[in-house]
Parts: C-alpha cells; sequence; structure tokens
C-alpha cells in the first residue's frame, strides 16, 4: 500500500519500518494485547493540544473547559483535569464523571437546552462555575431550585446570534433555525430580570455556534455581537465579569486546512485585551479527535470485479467490501455524518493486490460504513488503523446489534494501559429484568 504523509500527518500515529505506532507504542502489540475493536490514545497529543491552545491566549485570564461530550472518558477527563482543565458539561452524568475523574467543580460550565431540576439540584449542591442559560423558563427553573436549597446560582445567558459557521447543519448551533441559545433581542430584558433576582448572580456572557469551524471569521462575528452585548448592559448598570466564546475549533480529518489556532488567539487578546474580562473557551474536538485511533480487524474480504481506482463509479464492476470487526456502533460518525476517516494498515505489505474497498460493519444495515473508496491492498487478519477518532468515537458508541462496546487503552511513551474494559454480554444484561 501506499502511503503519504499527508494523510497522518495531524494525527498521532506513525510508521516505523513498516508498522504503525502511536507515540512508542506498537498498534499490533496493542491489538494482541488487548483485542479488536478498540480505541487508543495518545496522552502527549492530548497534552500538546491542550498546551498549544492555552498558549495561545497568552496572558489574556482564561480558562480552558474541555467540553467532555467530545470524549468522556475518565483517563481522558483526569488528563486535562491535571493540567488545569475546567469543563464543559451537558448533563449531571457527565459533571459525575468530572468530579469522578478529579476535575474541580468550580470549573464547571453546564451547557444544554434541557436541563432537569435533579441536574440542576446536582450542580447547585456540587458547587459548580456557572450555568450557561439557554432559555427564560431555565432562568426561572435555576431560581426556584436556588431558592429552595438556600444557594445563589451563578449563570451566563448563551446568546444565539445567528451567525452561519459553514459546517455541517447537524453541528451547526448559532442559527436562529437551531434549538441553542437565547436570541439577542430578548437578551437585554433577561439580563435586567436576572440581575434584579436574588437567588442569582450574573456572571458572564456565553455563545458557542458549531463545530469543526474551518476559518475564524464566524467566530469574530459572533464576538462583536456579544461585546455589543456586553456594553448596552453596562450603560444599564449591570457589569458583566466573563465571557464564554464556545469552542468548534476545525481539525483535519483529510485534506482540511488546520485551523490557525494561534493567529485566532491573537485577534482574541487584542479585542478583549482592554476589557478585563476572563475568557472561557469551550474545546472538545481540537483536544482530542487527533490524538485517537480505532483499532478494528479485516474478518472477510468480498471482492467484486478487477483492481478499480478510487471514485470510480464502479457501476460495471460492482464493489470490493472489506468487512471488519469494528461497526457504526463503535464509530457512528461515518454513519451519522457522512464523515472521512483515514484509514491506514498496521502492518505495510505489498502481498494482494490495490484494490478500491469499502470497510463495513457487520451490523445488520446498508448504513454501516466506515470508509469508502479506499486504496488498499489488503488480505483477511489484516489490522487497520482508523485515524482522527479521539472525538465522538467512544462517546457516541452503543449496543445495537448486541454488540459490547470497545475496550479503550491510553499510550504514554513506551507503555500503554487499558482505561475502558471491553464491555462484556453480562454487563448489557445486568439492567434488564424479565
Amino acid at each position: 500500500m501506499t502511503v503519504t504523509p499527508e494523510l497522518f500527518s495531524a494525527t498521532a500515529v506513525k510508521y516505523r519500518n513498516g508498522e504503525l505506532y502511536v507515540e512508542g507504542a506498537s498498534l499490533g502489540n496493542i491489538a494482541d494485547a488487548v483485542g479488536t475493536p478498540v480505541y487508543v490514545y495518545s496522552q502527549e497529543m492530548l497534552k500538546n493540544q491542550y498546551q498549544k491552545l492555552d498558549a495561545a491566549l497568552g496572558s489574556l485570564p482564561h480558562q480552558l473547559h474541555y467540553a467532555v461530550k467530545a470524549n468522556s472518558t475518565l483517563a481522558v477527563l483526569k488528563t486535562f483535569a491535571e493540567l488545569g482543565a475546567g469543563f464543559d458539561i451537558v448533563s449531571g452524568g457527565e459533571l459525575s464523571r468530572v468530579l469522578a475523574a478529579g476535575g474541580n467543580p468550580d470549573s464547571v460550565v453546564f451547557s444544554g437546552v434541557g436541563k432537569s431540576v435533579e441536574e440542576i439540584d446536582f450542580a447547585l449542591k456540587t458547587g459548580i462555575e456557572c450555568f450557561n442559560v439557554e432559555s427564560n423558563s431555565e432562568l426561572i427553573r435555576i431560581s426556584q431550585r436556588a431558592e429552595v436549597l438556600g444557594k445563589i446560582a451563578p449563570i451566563a445567558l448563551r446568546i444565539n446570534p445567528n451567525v452561519d459557521p459553514k459546517t455541517h447543519p447537524y453541528i451547526s448551533t448559532g442559527l436562529k433555525e437551531n434549538k441553542f441559545g437565547i436570541l439577542q433581542e430578548a437578551a437585554l430584558g433577561l439580563y435586567q430580570q436576572a440581575d434584579a433576582d436574588p437567588n442569582l448572580h450574573v456572571r458572564g456572557v456565553a455563545c458557542h455556534i458549531g463545530s469543526q469551524i474551518s476559518a475564524p471569521e464566524p467566530l469574530f462575528d459572533a464576538l462583536d455581537q456579544l461585546l455589543s452585548l456586553i456594553d448596552q448592559l453596562a450603560d444599564r448598570e449591570i457589569q458583566l465579569t466573563d465571557i464564554d466564546l464556545g469552542g468548534g475549533f476545525g481539525v483535519t480529518y483529510q485534506d482540511e486546512a488546520s485551523f490557525d489556532i494561534d493567529a485566532w488567539g491573537d485577534r482574541v487578546v487584542e479585542r478583549l485585551g482592554p476589557r478585563g474580562l476572563t475568557v472561557s473557551i469551550e474545546p472538545g474536538r481540537f483536544l482530542t479527535a487527533n490524538a485517537g485511533v480505532l483499532l478494528t480487524r479485516v474478518e472477510y474480504l468480498k471482492p467484486s470485479g478487477g483492481p478499480a481506482q478510487a471514485n470510480e463509479s464502479h457501476a460495471d464492476e460492482g464493489k470490493n467490501f472489506a468487512i471488519v470487526d469494528a461497526a457504526m456502533n463503535d464509530l457512528l460518525r461515518p454513519s451519522l455524518y457522512q464523515a472521512w476517516h483515514g484509514v491506514l494498515a498496521v502492518q505495510e505489505h505489498s502481498s494482494s493486490d490495490t484494490r478500491c474497498w469499502d470497510l463495513v460493519g457487520p451490523i445488520c444495515e446498508s448504513g454501516d460504513w466506515l470508509a469508502k473508496n479506499r486504496m488498499l491492498s489488503l488480505a483477511e487478519g489484516d489490522l487497520l488503523a482508523i485515524l482522527s477518532a479521539g472525538a465522538y468515537g467512544s462517546s457516541l458508541s452503543s449496543n445495537y446489534n448486541t454488540r459490547n462496546r470497545a475496550a479503550e487503552v491510553m499510550v504514554s511513551g513506551d507503555g500503554f494501559r487499558v482505561v475502558r474494559r471491553r464491555e462484556s454480554l453480562q454487563d448489557q444484561l445486568s439492567t434488564e429484568i424479565l
């Protein structure tokens, strides 16, 4: 198989003598020890991505709140907690995970449109940093629960600026047609309502317009609206101390230009430096996506036709299917978003003809595929690495077709350890009652 450096230069993998490694650990050795499918993460890359983003904001007072939904594995959360990260959560379950991983509740912001009474009470009792409020009804509920519990709830309003992030519609969150946030024309009245409420402490303003954003302009369009709102509030003697810019920084999966985080940071420092505000950001994918791979083994080859070239219609020769032991329940992004993930053989070889393959799983759905039209030299039993699987991989996995969820491994230097054991059938059945 012919491998171009551009295919995986942004990821955690590299070849050594024809074998694929994460840091100093052989992926073949990991698969032999743990089995497949298995997620493998580079702790070094997790740390490097965090430090790169932290450095981009320089001396500006700031806090990185890792978006737990991207990858909620405890070992990943602990890695960021030890670096001083805060956390952005969207459920009470995610708050429990943060606490279990050693995260500081004083650095937790709670986002999401559907916070339940139980979740609000849990967050108030725990003493989180802030609720990012997404509706008038939620504001009223938080106030009521704070009064019942004898607490003062710290809040920010999440603004929907009606800015197009120019990304996939499923991960766009800043347009009027999206369910998230409060429209700016309603925000002034709600801030005045909150400021007059003795059960609430108004801290700041928040905004998150989407994910996998490739250029900074939409982010700064949204920032302009936040700053205008802050000035209008100051005129009404409501002084904010915090501004939450969200996340959404794009990463390279295929041939996308990498988001220039340093240039973005320079502009943020220039715009916000004189303001005296504490800046929050909520990165998820940027920190974890390219730090993870999903290892899978070829179970069967189902060729149909000759060595076709990639992107051909296959109308005459049919499809070549490589059936692997990972599936859409393990990695949903290709089926859900038609997302592209790089695929590399863990052991390079040329003993088989190179063909154009579709990589599909065992699940009883035609939508169960991981990659399409890939030029690969394959044999049954080959081990493959699905790249850029560290974000929205394990956290979106399921038990569809009563499949056990994959094991997860953290690599540090030459060593690796299992950080989530492979699920068993007994694990699945233990919550059910006949």
